[in-house]
C-alpha cells in the first residue's frame, strides 16, 4: 500500500479537552511559567493554528497565552511538568522529567485527535536539576527548521507552534555566550513518552500503569479492544515507531538523541536538539558532537528505536505477559522494512508494488547512493521530478540497476508543481542552518528564515500533490 502522511491541517474551532488530569497527581507537578522581561513574537505557525481553533487570536492575545502563559479558556490551570524516567545513551536515569517545559493545554484538532500544547524554555520545574529552564533563540530557530522540513518530507513530527523571544541573556558552553533567549510551544499528538511508562514501572505502580495504558488506547488509538490492553497498546506503538524509523531514513534525517524519554507513545518525532540531515547516504553520519560511539548515527536509528521499544516492553511487563510483547518486538524488523520501502516509494513519487519489489528498488538505490556521487535530496529531486522515470539526466552508471527497475514503475503523482522546475532541490544542511542563524544573530534579519520556510512548504506541497 502507498505511504500516506498522517495528517494535514484543516479548519476547526477551539475545543478544549483536558484529559491528562484523569491520571491523577502522580503524572505531573503543577508549575508556573517564568516571568520574562520581554515578549517578541518571532514565529507563529499559520498552517496549524487553524487546526486547533486558535487562528483568530491577535498578536497580543497570542503573546498572553504563548509568552506569559495565561491559561487558555477551560484548559489546564496551572500547567503540569510531567514526570518520567529514561535511558539516556542507554544509561538509565531516574532523575529526569519536564525540566524546562510543561504541558500547557489539551485540545481537539480538526480530526478530533487529542492534541497537546507543550513548552520548551518556559522556566524551572521540580525536574530542572541544575538547569536554568531556559531555551536559546538559536535552539528555537533550529527546531522550527527541523519540524518544517520533516513535515514536508512526510515524517510524522511535532509542529513548532510558537516562538517568542524573551529578552534574557543565556550562557551556554556549546555556543558563543551570552546568547538570546526564547520560549517555544509545540503542538504534539501526545506528550506521553516511553519514559513515562518506565517511571511507573520503576515505582511498581500497577494501578497507574493500567490506567495509563487505557488512557493511551482511548485517546490515541481505537480504544481497548482486547483482554490484554498492554500488549495491544505495544503492538500499535511498535507499528508507528517502525513508520518513524522508515521515514527518518528516507528523509536522510539524524535525530541525534534517540533516548527513551525522547520517543512518544504515538510514534511522533519530537524534541530536536543536535539534529542534522546527512547530505550523502553515509551510514556513520552523526548529529551530536558528544555521540562518540555513533550510537544514534544515521544507519543505527532503526536499531535504536527497536531497543527503545524493548525498554517499553520491559516496563509493560508490570501488567502483561512477556510472550505477546516479545512477539511484537520480533516482528519489528519486518514492520520497519515495509515502512521504509513504502516511504521511499512515496518520496520518489512511484507506486508501491509490495515489499519484495520495493525492497529490490530501494537496495538498488542505496547501492548507487553509497558511492556518494550525488546527494540524497538531489537524487529524489531528479527522479521525483523527471519527465521520464527510466532516465533522468543527472545519474551515473552506479544507478544502472535502479534505473532498470524504475523503467516499469507507475507514478503515484505527476510532477506538475513549479518546485520541480527549480534549479536545485530544497535541502536543510548544517551550513544553511548556521547561515540563517548568523543573519538573525548579527543583523536581526529574519528574512532568510521566512524564505526558507516558504521554500520548504513549497516542496511539501509538491511531494503531497505533485
Amino acid at each position: 500500500m502507498p505511504y500516506k502522511p498522517q495528517s494535514e491541517p484543516g479548519k476547526s474551532v477551539y475545543q478544549p479537552d483536558v484529559q491528562i488530569t484523569k491520571l491523577g497527581e502522580k503524572i505531573g507537578d503543577p508549575v508556573a511559567a517564568a516571568d520574562f522581561p520581554e515578549h517578541i513574537l518571532r514565529f507563529r505557525n499559520d498552517r496549524w493554528d487553524q487546526s486547533v481553533g486558535l487562528d483568530r487570536l491577535d498578536e497580543q492575545e497570542w503573546l498572553s497565552h504563548f509568552g506569559r502563559f495565561e491559561p487558555l479558556p477551560d484548559n489546564l490551570d496551572p500547567p503540569l511538568a510531567l514526570r518520567y524516567h529514561g535511558h539516556q545513551f542507554r544509561n538509565y536515569n531516574p532523575d529526569i522529567g519536564d525540566g524546562r517545559g510543561f504541558l500547557f493545554a489539551q485540545l481537539r484538532d480538526h480530526e478530533q485527535r487529542l492534541m497537546d500544547l507543550a513548552t520548551k524554555g518556559s522556566g524551572t520545574t521540580p525536574w530542572s536539576r541544575s538547569g536554568d529552564g531556559r531555551l536559546t533563540l538559536k535552539g528555537a530557530v533550529r527546531e522550527i527548521l527541523a519540524t518544517e522540513m520533516l513535515e514536508a518530507l512526510g515524517v510524522y513530527t511535532s509542529k513548532t507552534f510558537s516562538v517568542v523571544e524573551t529578552g534574557e541573556k543565556l550562557s551556554r558552553g556549546e555556543e558563543p555566550s551570552p546568547t538570546r533567549s526564547a520560549v517555544m510551544t509545540r503542538l504534539s499528538h501526545s506528550h506521553i513518552r516511553f519514559g513515562t511508562f518506565q517511571r511507573i514501572a520503576y515505582e511498581k505502580n500497577e494501578a497507574l500503569m493500567r490506567q495509563l495504558v487505557e488512557y493511551c488506547l482511548e485517546q490515541y488509538y481505537s480504544g481497548v479492544q482486547t483482554d490484554d490492553p498492554a500488549a495491544e497498546l505495544f503492538g500499535k506503538v511498535a507499528q508507528e515507531v517502525a513508520k518513524l524509523a522508515g521515514a527518518y531514513m528516507t528523509a536522510g534525517f539524524v535525530h541525534g538523541v534517540l533516548n527513551t524519554d525522547n520517543i512518544n507513545i504515538t510514534g511522533e518525532s519530537f524534541d530536536y536538539g543536535p539534529w542534522r540531515f546527512t547530505p550523502y547516504w553515509e551510514p556513520g553520519f552523526t548529529a551530536a558532537y558528544f555521540d562518540h560511539e555513533g550510537l544514534y548515527c544515521f544507519a543505527r536509528q532503526p536499531e535504536a528505536l527497536h531497543w527503545n521499544l524493548a525498554q517499553l516492553a520491559s516496563a509493560l511487563r508490570l501488567i502483561s505477559d512477556s510472550e505477546p510483547l516479545v512477539a511484537t518486538l520480533e516482528g519489528f524488523p519486518k514492520a520497519y522494512g515495509k515502512a521504509f520501502t513504502e516511504h521511499f516509494c512515496w518520496r520518489l513519487g512511484v507506486r508501491s508494488e509490495g515489499f519484495e519489489a520495493d525492497r529490490d528498488l530501494v537496495v538498488a538505490a542505496e547501492k548507487g547512493l553509497a558511492e556518494k556521487t550525488i546527494e540524497i535530496d538531489q537524487f529524489f529531486f531528479d527522479w521525483g521530478g523527471a519527465a521520464n522515470l527510466a532516465k533522468p539526466d543527472k545519474n551515473a552508471s552506479e544507478f544502472s540497476d535502479f534505473q532498470s527497475l524504475m523503467a516499469d514503475r507507475e507514478r503515484s503523482r505527476e510532477p506538475v508543481s513549479e518546485y520541480w522546475r527549480n534549479a536545485s532541490p530544497c535541502s536543510m544542511h548544517i551550513e544553511e542552518v548556521e547561515a540563517i542563524w548568523t543573519d538573525i544573530a548579527q543583523q536581526d534579519d529574519w528574512s532568510a528564515l521566512s524564505g526558507k520556510i516558504n521554500d520548504i512548504r513549497e516542496m511539501g506541497q509538491a511531494l503531497r500533490k505533485g
